[in-house]
């Protein structure tokens, strides 16, 4: 059984703007499936009478970094250097993704651009707060070799820059076994975390990672254990850290916060309660998490430490509509 550690964090106020402090000296690539969400907010006051649907009343549109990006974008936020590779079309998004990063002053080597590849675009109509629907525009085909090659020819040029690796899986063909053991090939012998953000349900494909940091559902379908209860979280956590090669594994809740757990001479699990006044949305919190713990990480704090951040900076993100970030100043006012 693993062991239980009831005290939801060990990190003080300034220990906390200590860390913080030192972002602006740390490194952090960012590696996966890249992104745009598209939102388009409105009020809804019929129903069609063409069909039985609503009819929303378009107020404002808006186009934000998604998926591994919206990563990039939750460091970049936090004041941290910031990296990034994956892949994009030659569309208009994927143009407008490309100046966007320019803006930024965040370096594009390391995005390969494929004809014939559109660029991910998910597209959510939000009226009153809420979704009404969402389309995707995607290819999930595996990039060619040739893709993988140059992502890992830029990981190389990188590997003294950087203090943590987030490798951000959301299954549109980026992610596969030949990158990620071309990432853990190029660190090995080196100090930097690799940090894993799941999205199959074989883990295999991601052993060796330092953390990794699935939600619940993920990780109830990758242990084959349902989780109804506190104790089927570390029946879960437990199993996965047996029969994977990681250091720990972080599964976030939701409203029930998050449980980490840490492999040692036993396995020991901490419980993080939630940080979340009200809790609007959970679109990209994942992706929160990951970047601050991540940054934490390679700004040297210790990885509760560093979950703690993670935690409290979650806490604000679920509290805002559709895909947002936290910024510094907004941790620090937490604390």
């Amino acid at each position: 059984m693993a062991d239980l550690m009831k005290t939801p964090c060990i990190l003080t106020k300034k220990k906390a703007l200590g860390i913080i402090d030192n972002f602006s000296g740390a490194g952090v690539l960012v590696v996966g499936d890249i992104m745009v969400d598209h939102f388009i907010w409105g009020k809804v006051s019929r129903i069609s009478p063409e069909a039985p649907v609503p009819v929303v009343d378009v107020q404002k549109d808006s186009l934000l970094l998604g998926g591994c990006a919206n990563v990039l974008n939750s460091i970049y936020a936090m004041g941290g250097k910031v990296y990034v590779a994956g892949v994009v079309g030659t569309d208009n998004m994927g143009k407008l993704l490309l100046e966007e990063l320019r803006r930024r002053k965040i370096d594009t080597a390391g995005i390969v651009v494929e004809k014939g590849r559109p660029t991910t675009l998910k597209t959510r109509i939000v009226a009153h707060g809420q979704q009404v629907v969402r389309f995707d525009k995607e290819s999930r085909r595996a990039i060619p070799q040739a893709s993988t090659k140059k992502i890992l020819e830029y990981i190389k040029s990188l590997r003294d820059k950087i203090g943590a690796v987030v490798i951000s899986d959301y299954s549109k063909g980026v992610i596969s076994r030949d990158l990620i053991a071309g990432v853990k090939k190029i660190l090995q012998d080196s100090e930097t975390y690799i940090c894993l953000d799941p999205k199959q349900n074989d883990f295999s494909i991601y052993d060796g990672a330092y953390i990794i940091t699935p939600n619940h559902h993920e990780a109830e379908r990758a242990a084959g254990i349902p989780i109804t209860s506190g104790n089927d979280i570390r029946q879960v956590g437990e199993a996965l850290l047996k029969k994977y090669n990681f250091q720990a594994l972080l599964i976030t809740r939701g409203e029930e916060g998050m449980s980490l757990f840490e492999r040692g001479k036993k396995i020991t699990h901490t419980h993080f309660s939630t940080q979340a006044k009200e809790i609007y949305d959970v679109t990209g919190a994942g992706d929160t998490v990951i970047g601050v713990l991540a940054l934490g990480l390679a700004a040297r704090a210790s990885l509760k430490e560093a979950t703690c951040l993670a935690n409290q900076a979650a806490g604000i993100v679920v509290g805002k509509v559709g895909t947002a970030t936290v910024s510094q100043t907004e941790l620090i006012q937490t604390l």
